[in-house]
């Protein structure tokens, strides 16, 4: 198996390979600008290469296999179909798509296996359902079940009791999920507000589904780029009013690493009845006590708790004092049992690897600390994001005692032309996702933002920005590779 931490997938010819070296690899390697720009476009001398992706876009190789099989077995005549972990999560995507797409789609039981079958017309509609909401099989089911059967039971008390520990929660109030969408999901099908008809409101450009969930799953959203001028003034006028369903921000935001004024943020909402909605991904729970502030905290543990980039999982906690503690617990307990489960050998996965975080963080922080220093005084680069040097106040105001400003950065080159030459020179592993132990650097906003780039850079995200996740090598040798990729510009 190679060892990507000395043996980095950074070539051409390294296109498509697992990241990490596992079935189950939550990422995939696009080594050069054209590999990236060749993904987006659908392009067929990449995507015939890929043997792995983000499993909410690019579907591994045991569920692929599966799904032929299921379609070959059970789908119609220009049917697709798609495959939920539960009866209950296909039944809602059913009238999700019947009502989106405006046709009927099937609902069918293959094998104990929950089925949507839908015209292929229409696959694109219900493709997005599964990657807004994380509703799917994970690779391991589609594993067990290709091989005889699914295992049977449950750890998730295991889980929780450990994230409750990592959170200081009580484990009643913490919920897994299949995937960290999952637990987003979750959380807005939650809020009363909603079901009010009421909007969420998203402060600082968040990860891209972050923001079309709420589109597609709320009453709409009011989306605030940047929180530092009187609109930022006028939102929190408004959350005192109670306008609002729910008020979504990340700590810090991704990819910009930037962050609101949580404490006077949660006054607000406090003040308006608000629930306030704390998504941690970025740096992870060690880093910040989002908890303190937030009602609900979200959580991909596929990144920094998991830390090896194998298994997908999400979480969500609920605080002890919350005044929503009980309109939001019973049915985010729900969801993360019928609609969303977190399958219980992808629950043994990440309870393995949870041991020895958040010690494991420390590595990864140094990295990103050393590699903003080295950036921000090469005269090749023009900005740097990072915790550290953007928003720091406000960032420091909801650290961890412990905690450090984490693994992830971002930063664009002062001749944003020569980033395709700089990214194809760069001697690290090159793929979507983060939290892996191994260095993984993208072009971020291609991956997320690449036929929205324009409203993209409105919302003041550069397109040539790079977004680095930082593991677990030597910080001088890393920061020797940047080095040497701004050199052959």
């Amino acid at each position: 198996m190679r060892d990507l931490l000395v043996d980095p997938a950074w070539q051409a010819e390294d296109l498509g390979h697992p990241l990490p070296d596992s079935p189950h690899a939550c990422s995939v390697a696009l080594p050069t600008w054209n590999s990236v720009v060749g993904y987006e476009e659908g392009r067929d001398k990449v995507i015939r290469r890929l043997r792995a992706g983000y499993p909410r876009f690019v579907p591994g190789s045991y569920l692929t296999r599966l799904t032929t099989r299921v379609r070959d077995e059970v789908g119609g005549d220009g049917e697709e179909v798609f495959i939920f972990p539960t009866k209950a999560s296909a039944q809602r995507a059913q009238r999700w798509i019947e009502r989106e797409a405006l046709t009927a789609a099937r609902s069918l039981d293959y094998e104990g296996l929950a089925v949507v079958a839908v015209s292929r017309k229409w696959s694109q509609v219900a493709r997005d359902y599964q990657r807004f909401t994380g509703e799917m099989l994970s690779s391991r089911m589609a594993e067990d079940f290709l091989a005889g059967g699914l295992k049977t039971g449950s750890k998730r008390h295991l889980l929780e009791r450990r994230l409750a520990r990592l959170y200081g929660a009580d484990p009643k109030h913490v919920v897994v999920f299949s995937t960290g969408m999952g637990a987003a999901t979750a959380v807005l099908r939650s809020l009363r507000g909603v079901l009010d008809g009421k909007k969420t409101l998203q402060l600082e450009f968040p990860y891209v589904d972050s923001l079309k969930l709420q589109e597609a799953f709320g009453n709409g959203v009011v989306f605030l780029n940047e929180t530092e001028d009187e609109s930022f003034d006028e939102a929190l006028r408004r959350i005192r009013h109670g306008e609002f369903a729910g008020v979504f921000t990340e700590l810090p935001s991704n990819p910009l690493l930037r962050c609101a004024d949580i404490p006077e943020v949660a006054a607000a909402c406090r003040e308006g009845g608000v629930p306030l909605i704390i998504d941690d991904s970025a740096v992870g729970p060690s880093n910040v006590k989002s908890l303190e502030w937030a009602d609900v905290v979200t959580s991909s543990l596929t990144k920094w708790p998991s830390g090896q980039g194998d298994v997908m999982g999400g979480v969500a906690v609920v605080r002890a004092d919350s005044p929503f503690l009980g309109e939001l617990l019973a049915p985010l307990r729900g969801e993360g049992e019928v609609t969303s489960p977190l399958y219980v050998r992808d629950t043994e996965v990440m309870l393995s690897n949870l041991k020895g975080y958040p010690a494991r963080l420390a590595r990864p922080n140094e990295n990103a600390l050393h590699l903003v220093q080295r950036l921000q005084a090469h005269p090749a680069v023009a900005e740097v994001w990072h915790p550290s040097c953007t928003m720091t106040t406000r960032y420091r105001a909801v650290m961890a005692e412990r905690g450090g400003f984490g693994p992830l950065l971002s930063f664009m080159l002062k001749a944003p032309k020569k980033t395709p030459r700089f990214f194809d020179a760069l001697r690290v592993c090159k793929g979507p996702s983060f939290g892996t132990p191994f260095t993984l650097a993208c072009p971020y906003m291609l991956l997320a933002h690449y036929r929205e780039l324009d409203w993209a850079e409105g919302c003041g995200v550069p397109s040539q920005l790079i977004r680095v996740s930082c593991g677990q090598e030597e910080p001088e040798a890393l920061g020797k590779v940047f080095e040497e990729a701004l050199g052959a510009i």
